[in-house]
């Protein structure tokens, strides 16, 4: 088969750079790419996409070699039937990794039709550094990054408010335009930039906070012969998600204005207020995929759908939920349906999600999304969530780095794994726990002023190796 290119399909037209994207994995080249997608293929929105590659390691290389094409198979159940959707997503035009192309990446804030900013760079990646400097190429962190474009945009259009952009980012954390808008005028202060700068910052750009909802197991590595055989090209850069598909944003009448989403049938919300929306999915879904990968990764499994159906992970699962569950102040058969409806999604017979996947930047996932729910439950009933807590102990000991004289998929920042491996060099037990608990750049607090987490994760912990993870579950169930 022929290679996929734009000569090949006859795409080399190629649409105005309207977006810049910091971020090239699965999930926005699945979730945001393809809402684009659907915005110019049905209301002739005309938008191209340029791909910033947000760390030095990265795809750019494979997306220009296939010059920003790939294919998206949306898979699912629906009333009963299986159903899958083929797209071929073409809004793509560049894709540019700033730590070998920075000219090519300031290059985008001269782009006159450019309008938006999106972003996926894991909870992670809105974070303020303060070693980054305005003459790095790049800086480190993302939102430096950002900075760095946005002045170069406001001296090259004088200013212009008209010339301000839209920023949506899509990380995972509560407020998350806030801390990225917080993090740039951190910068603009830490480097001394001019006050027109600032005010064009925060008056002439505009920044929304958002909700995203897919699953999106990205690449399907196991399956790529089946998938291969349904194309008449050849893609390295299959992507596999489900149909369902949830987008709200924060905004009013000028950013619907701006963002047609309500002339398609996308389920794109733009409405004044997210929080309901997150607080049910980060919770559940998200906090349910945190908190069963290191108990399943440990248990053996390898996929979220072989966990779900697991005789005993699939248990585990249904308590976890339940537990969260316990701490959402929202009606509760609300709550139950959006359950059960996870629970559906995670069993999608299409959808082989990768655990180790799911593993990267485990501890900041499991802050953001599984820490509120324990310490929620803590602070409702002064006793510790069964399943949250044997998730935590699962999560101390996946950072381990080695389990059964096996190596664990641990993908993290190189400080955090050092710290875990300095911790875990204790040896003795009760030393490790409150060296991970008490460091407050995981958590932003110490946990080991929480009653009784500290000897709970112990008693875990001694479980886990005595026991193995089945057999230490229910000990730990029965003595906690």
């Amino acid at each position: 088969m022929e290679k996929l290119n734009r000569k090949n399909r006859g795409l080399e037209q190629l649409n105005p750079i309207k977006v810049v994207q910091f971020g090239e994995g699965n999930f926005l080249r699945a979730f945001v790419d393809y809402a684009f997608q659907r915005l110019n293929n049905e209301v002739d929105f005309n938008a191209g996409i340029a791909v910033v590659q947000p760390l030095a390691g990265g795809m750019v290389d494979m997306i220009n070699d296939q010059d920003g094409l790939y294919t998206l198979f949306m898979n699912g159940i629906k009333k009963g039937e299986k159903i899958q959707d083929i797209q071929l997503i073409s809004n793509i035009v560049k894709a540019i990794n700033p730590y070998s192309n920075f000219a090519d990446y300031l290059a985008l804030a001269k782009e006159e039709e450019l309008q938006f900013i999106v972003s996926n760079t894991t909870e992670a990646g809105i974070e303020f550094v303060n070693t980054d400097t305005p003459d790095m190429q790049p800086p480190a962190s993302f939102p430096a990054k950002l900075t760095v474009l946005l002045y170069e945009r406001f001296k090259h259009f004088n200013g212009d408010a008209a010339k301000g952009l839209t920023i949506i980012p899509c990380e995972l954390i509560d407020y998350n335009s806030e801390a990225l808008k917080k993090c740039i005028l951190q910068y603009v202060d830490l480097w001394k930039l001019e006050n027109a700068f600032k005010t064009w910052v925060s008056d002439a750009c505009t920044y929304h906070s958002t909700l995203v909802d897919r699953i999106v197991p990205g690449y399907p590595r196991a399956e790529i012969e089946d998938y291969n055989n349904k194309l008449d090209y050849q893609d390295n850069l299959i992507v596999a998600a489900e149909p369902f598909f949830l987008w709200a944003i924060e905004g009013g009448e000028d950013l619907k204005a701006k963002l047609p989403f309500h002339k398609t049938d996308l389920n794109v919300k733009i409405v004044d207020d997210i929080r309901p929306f997150k607080m049910i999915k980060v919770r559940i879904l998200n906090g349910a995929h945190t908190a069963m990968v290191p108990v399943s990764l440990l248990f053996g499994n390898k996929l979220v759908m072989e966990t779900v159906n697991g005789g005993f992970t699939g248990p585990f699962v249904d308590n976890v939920i339940s537990e969260i569950s316990e701490t959402l102040p929202m009606d509760k058969n609300e709550i139950t349906a959006y359950a059960e409806e996870v629970m559906d999604r995670f069993k999608n017979p299409f959808i082989k999600h990768a655990l180790a996947d799911i593993a990267l930047n485990s501890i900041s996932k499991f802050k953001v999304r599984v820490l509120p729910s324990l310490l929620g439950y803590y602070n409702a009933t002064k006793q510790l969530p069964t399943s949250l807590t044997f998730s935590l102990a699962c999560l101390i000991q996946f950072y381990k780095g080695t389990w059964n004289n096996e190596a664990l998929p641990v993908k993290d920042t190189p400080e955090l794994v050092e710290a875990f491996k300095n911790a875990w060099e204790l040896k003795d037990l009760d030393a490790v726990v409150a060296s991970v608990l008490s460091n407050t750049a995981f958590w932003d607090e110490d946990l080991t002023k929480v009653d009784g987490l500290a000897q709970t994760l112990v008693l875990a912990l001694n479980e886990i190796e005595a026991n193995g993870i089945e057999q230490g579950y229910i000990n730990f169930s029965q003595k906690k």
